[in-house]
């Protein structure tokens, strides 16, 4: 199996920021040298946004973080996964992911359902290669590996990122989300660091896997202690921001989608600040 090859950096943004985001301003993500956009949150099956985000750029490819199994169907979900393949070759990575017992929907063994769903994406003949699986704990870093081209953490570090490589072998694709402020101002950062975490530090998924990382019941509670948020939040000048992303390419992630915790408006001019330390020009 060939893995998605997405360039080293991308740009992790809710989908309602790429609906956003105009033509031109991806087209100059594009020529900054960003590989892939990321697409968060839980959109639905039909996808519908995907094909102008293609439409508009050459190269840059666009994948799910994530489509939620429990809100989007597999077969719907497969027949988008279908059109915008045909359209752009190559150009789209489904990201899928079982989501949090405590969103409210429907929850029940969660590996299982996850394993029923990819079965229904084989029966609908979208390859293994081109679909990655949301994972943070051992089990489901396993399956990503066996059942789809690998795993797309979400709020992890740089240690995760090379336990997640061992436990799941030289041969599967990693993607590690990141968060970035950029400033060089620690209470600044922080204080936004701290405003985007806020949801995430009720969500059991995301508190186990941090204190697998050795982080406490005190550095987890509300609102996050310095330890976390320097953690998962990186900061300072740019190119102290780019040395941590590279992190985790250091530690065997294939890609990482760069989150910048911005305004819409300001995000392209972040992203051309890092660029050049990320190695783009």
């Amino acid at each position: 199996m060939t893995k998605p090859n997405l360039g080293k950096f991308g740009v992790f943004g809710h989908h309602d920021l790429w609906r956003q985001v105009s033509p031109e301003q991806l087209q100059e993500i594009e020529s900054l040298g960003y590989g892939a956009v990321w697409a968060g949150g839980s959109p639905a099956a039909d996808l519908s946004w995907v094909d102008p985000i293609l439409d508009a750029t050459t190269t840059l490819q666009l994948a799910t973080g994530i489509v939620n199994i429990w809100t989007a169907d597999a077969g719907p979900v497969a027949e988008s996964f279908h059109r915008i393949d045909k359209a752009y070759p190559g150009r789209f990575l489904l990201g899928i992911g079982v989501g949090h017992p405590e969103a409210g929907h429907e929850y029940k063994k969660p590996y299982d359902a996850l394993t029923e769903y990819l079965d229904a994406l084989d029966q609908h003949g979208v390859p293994k290669d081109r679909r990655v699986v949301a994972a943070l704990g051992p089990q489901v870093l396993k399956l990503s590996a066996r059942r789809s081209a690998g795993a797309h953490p979400y709020l992890t570090t740089p240690e995760h990122t090379a336990q997640a490589r061992k436990l799941i072998g030289p041969e599967a694709f990693i993607a590690p989300e990141h968060k970035v402020v950029l400033t060089t101002d620690a209470e600044k950062a922080r204080t936004v660091g701290r405003k985007a975490l806020e949801i995430y530090l009720n969500l059991t998924n995301y508190l186990n896997s941090w204190k697998r990382l050795g982080f406490t019941d005190e550095d987890v509670a509300k609102p996050g202690s310095d330890r976390l948020v320097d953690a998962v939040v990186a900061y300072g000048t740019t190119d102290a921001i780019a040395a941590r992303l590279k992190e985790h390419l250091a530690a065997g992630a294939d890609h990482v989608p760069v989150q910048v915790l911005t305004s819409p408006d300001k995000l392209v001019p972040a992203l051309a600040e890092l660029a050049g330390p990320l190695g783009h020009d």
